[in-house]
């Protein structure tokens, strides 16, 4: 979906225009993703999960690495609260997926000791941004499936991109041709009259990948994130 405001180079920061529902926060993030391949598009049928890749950031205060995800605030719909903090955190825009909404999940905040509620959707990249209003104060990196959720922190955004999966599994399922349950009873001369008929026939795209491994640098910072009992203390 598009948005709707134009997005600015500066984050919001405070609480004033902040939302609540029964006293828990409200908060609204993306998992942004796109396809390895630079031709294909959502539409495509069969796509699998290792045929995308997935935007991960750091936070400000810790190597941990996350979705963005931030306030909604009262004066914006949900989607335009997820693209723009989408944008300010990762620098990076797109269609915010509304149609696959992946949930809602509530969790306490250890940081500031409050409930929160995190809405989130996926988040189809067109625009990778080099500036962006916390390029400063954040890294990004894009990863398979199976690394951004090792590497994710929050298991509730673990959680979300489970969902994600688990809807384009059943999207891929839901494309696949049906099959007449009568092809068993058909018998040649029928089989040849359908074959000459009008009647169109698809096929599924072939999808090539295309290797897009991590560099020697990202490996190790990525072991290092999500295997820390593996650094050793200097004395």
């Amino acid at each position: 979906m598009a948005m709707t405001k134009t997005l600015s180079m500066i984050s919001r920061t405070g609480r004033d225009l902040q939302r609540y529902n029964d006293g828990c926060r409200q908060v609204v993030g993306c998992i942004p993703y796109r396809y390895r391949k630079t031709n294909q598009s959502s539409t495509v049928q069969g796509t699998q999960i290792d045929d995308l890749e997935f935007l991960v950031i750091s936070s400000q205060k810790s190597p941990k690495w996350m979705f963005p995800k931030g306030g909604w605030e009262t004066d914006e719909a949900l989607e335009d609260a997820a693209l723009r903090e989408t944008f300010e955190e990762s620098g990076v825009i797109g269609d915010v997926e509304v149609q696959e909404y992946l949930g809602t999940w509530s969790f306490k905040s250890k940081s500031q000791g409050t409930f929160h509620q995190g809405h989130m959707f996926p988040l189809l990249v067109t625009e990778e941004l080099e500036d962006w209003p916390e390029k400063t104060v954040r890294k990004r990196l894009w990863l398979k499936f199976s690394e951004a959720r090792e590497v994710c922190w929050h298991s509730w955004m673990k959680e979300a991109l489970d969902v994600f999966a688990s809807k384009l599994t059943k999207r891929n399922k839901d494309d696949e041709p049906q099959t007449c349950p009568f092809d068993e009873l058909c018998n040649e001369q029928t089989v040849a009259t359908v074959s000459n008929s009008n009647t169109m026939f698809y096929e599924e795209p072939i999808i090539s990948i295309e290797a897009n491994d991590l560099t020697c640098e990202e490996e190790l910072r990525i072991s290092l994130v999500a295997k820390p009992s593996l650094v050793k203390k200097q004395p």
